[in-house]
């Protein structure tokens, strides 16, 4: 609503809308209610205008419809629709000259402009170097709401070749060219892609692309991929797709959209989307006109001068070809015959071809290319810099190797709640990252919304991404990528992701009672955290017979088949996948004599206190209670 209509609204003369709105307020006059002076800002919410007048927000909501304007709960409204609702409703209106930090957060994270990645910085002497380049661009989104048929689309609209079947080669990343200026595509298969090279320390896209189904709306899939986009610090365009289905419904999308934070630019917020058919071949050159005119916005600068460096997109073994290697160079030019170290390999460019798979001789700023020469297969998300020869390649590439070694599989400095504090007080710290995985919905926002109030000694709690489900890989991905410790709140953990957790050091606390999850964060946060004790599978023993012995009870002749048993340790007899009862290890034996513990492999006589059902092809788990970390 813009000051225009707040005019127009007021100069309705004897119109009857008009009237009772000052009905309203003579009659609160009249009843001795003091009219009550606010302080509104540039934007706000319709909750916090709400709080603010001490008013319901369904009152509000009310307010709102009658004035034309369709808004829920957490919506942002700007400052003349605030203060012409809040005038009808009884309030003199003052306007907040000062911008408030939090409107400002948000537009860094939500709107394209603000939440362009800030460039490198150059010595004073390169800045005369500096050259325009291309933007780089990942497409997002759920699975099966048209990435891929998307990305092939604006591939065979923009790449011309003669020989059949088009690209003879997938190389990851690729180039279109939209009458003169260029836009690169990193082709990765989602988000869970994108949060694994962002893991690995990677930083390669300046814009995310948001594909939406108009007949599906957001998906689970479709926020997490809104959260890595964030947590990357990208601005998000959303490609509004499938728009040619009876079933679209684009304005139920936009909803959703904007309940993410996500306002399109046509209700009054900052978001590009752009309707599309990748089936129809509709709106595309649109799509790519948006993404040029975010990147022109964001002024994105290299220095083609400079010795080349950037990042591998893939690695792979050619038959023909021997080790290739799909690069992107982000400074700098390269050129073929240079000497080049990339992750913990090196080599020299024999040849280089293009997206387009043709040989050129060197390669520019946001250029993908194919590299040939390299004497290992390098990972995605491995960086590469141009040295002065394959000698200092090697140099470099033996380091790396060593430093690996020396450091074992961990190699993130990952944190834990325990070192939260210690951190804060280093001035290491000022907000605590947090990725919440909970059994349903219900429990999500009452866990955030009292963690998001903690605050001690400046330190804040942040929410990188949350959503219903078990914790997956994507999730520890993520941490790695933001530096966050995974909530499990009543939910499991996937075995992959428990194993990339674990080499990763990824810090996964798992809870079955919200207080204990507010009352852990706020220990961490003030230093007062207790040591945290879980249960640790040690090994696991399969029932092969099963003895009833008179004042004993019920031995199971069992063998190892994982890890060892301990006479220490807790026992957990599981059928069919499920426990049928937990006990204290009263025997263990190797014949007739007591042992300490039996190896995988060997036989055993196992007793369990208060087990009485234990039956042949049972499983018998030892677990025993260690403080982690």
């Amino acid at each position: 609503m813009t000051r225009q209509t707040r005019t127009n609204r007021s100069n309705r003369g004897n119109g009857k809308p008009a009237a009772t709105d000052k009905e309203k307020v003579a009659a609160n006059n009249d009843q001795g209610s003091q009219v009550k002076e606010i302080e509104l800002p540039a934007s706000i919410t319709v909750r916090e205008l709400a709080d603010l007048m001490e008013r319901s927000p369904i009152d509000l909501i009310k307010e709102l419809m009658n004035a034309g304007v369709m808004a829920n709960i957490n919506q942002q409204i700007d400052y003349d629709t605030a203060a012409i609702i809040a005038e009808d409703m009884g309030y003199t209106v003052v306007e907040t000259t000062a911008e408030e930090p939090e409107i400002e957060e948000q537009e860094e994270i939500v709107t394209p402009v603000a939440a362009a990645k800030k460039q490198r910085e150059y010595a004073p002497e390169e800045l005369k170097y500096l050259k325009t380049r291309p933007p780089v661009v990942t497409i997002l989104g759920h699975v099966d709401h048209g990435k891929t048929s998307l990305l092939d689309v604006i591939r065979e609209a923009s790449v011309q070749t003669t020989e059949a079947g088009g690209i003879t080669q997938h190389i990851g990343a690729y180039q279109v060219d939209l009458e003169g200026d260029k836009i690169t595509f990193v082709d990765t298969p989602g988000h869970e892609a994108f949060a694994a090279m962002r893991a690995r320390g990677a930083s390669v896209t300046d814009i995310a692309v948001l594909v939406v189904a108009a007949d599906d709306g957001v998906q689970p899939q479709t926020r997490e991929a809104i959260d890595h986009a964030r947590a990357a610090q990208v601005p998000i365009i959303v490609a509004l797709n499938k728009m040619d289905l009876p079933s679209a419904n684009p304005d139920h999308v936009k909803q959703q959209l904007s309940d993410q934070g996500l306002v399109p630019e046509e209700w009054g917020g900052e978001t590009i989307v752009v309707p599309v058919s990748a089936k129809q071949k509709m709106n595309i050159d649109a799509l790519l006109e948006n993404i040029l005119l975010v990147a022109e916005i964001a002024d994105l600068k290299a220095n083609p001068r400079r010795p080349a460096e950037g990042t591998v997109v893939e690695g792979r073994m050619d038959r023909a070809r021997g080790s290739t290697a799909t690069l992107l160079v982000q400074e700098g030019t390269l050129e073929t015959g240079a000497a080049i170290s990339v992750g913990q390999t090196y080599g020299k460019v024999r040849a280089m071809f293009n997206y387009k798979n043709e040989p050129i001789s060197e390669a520019g700023p946001s250029a993908p290319v194919v590299v040939i020469g390299l004497r290992g297969i390098p990972a995605a998300g491995d960086t590469f810099q141009v040295v002065d020869n394959e000698r200092a390649a090697r140099t470099i590439a033996e380091k790396r190797v060593q430093e690996s070694q020396e450091q074992g599989p961990q190699t993130t400095p990952v944190m834990t709640l325990e070192e939260i504090y210690d951190q804060a007080q280093a001035g290491k710290l000022q907000t605590l990252n947090l990725v919440l995985k909970a059994d349903v919905q219900g429990s999500i926002e009452p866990i955030k919304s009292s963690l998001e109030q903690i605050e001690v000694e400046g330190l804040s709690v942040h929410f990188v991404h949350e959503g219903v489900g078990n914790v997956g890989e994507s999730d520890v991905n993520l941490a790695v990528a933001s530096n966050a410790i995974i909530i499990a709140f009543n939910v499991g953990i996937d075995p992959a992701a428990e194993r990339l957790a674990e080499s990763e050091g990824v810090s996964i606390r798992r809870y079955n009672i919200i207080y204990r999850v507010i009352e852990d964060v706020e220990k961490a946060l003030t230093g007062m955290l207790e040591p945290v004790y879980e249960d640790v599978l040690q090994g696991k023993a399969i029932v092969r017979q099963v003895f009833r012995i008179s004042r004993v009870g019920v031995i199971a002749g069992a063998q190892m088949i994982e890890g060892k048993g301990l006479r220490n340790a807790t026992g957990r007899i599981v059928r069919d996948g499920e426990e049928i009862h937990k006990g204290r290890i009263s025997s263990l034996k190797r014949f007739t004599e007591d042992v300490r513990e039996v190896n995988i492999g060997l036989e055993c006589g196992i007793g369990v206190e208060g087990a009485s059902d234990i039956q042949e092809d049972d499983i018998i788990e030892f677990y025993t209670r260690e403080q982690v970390r």
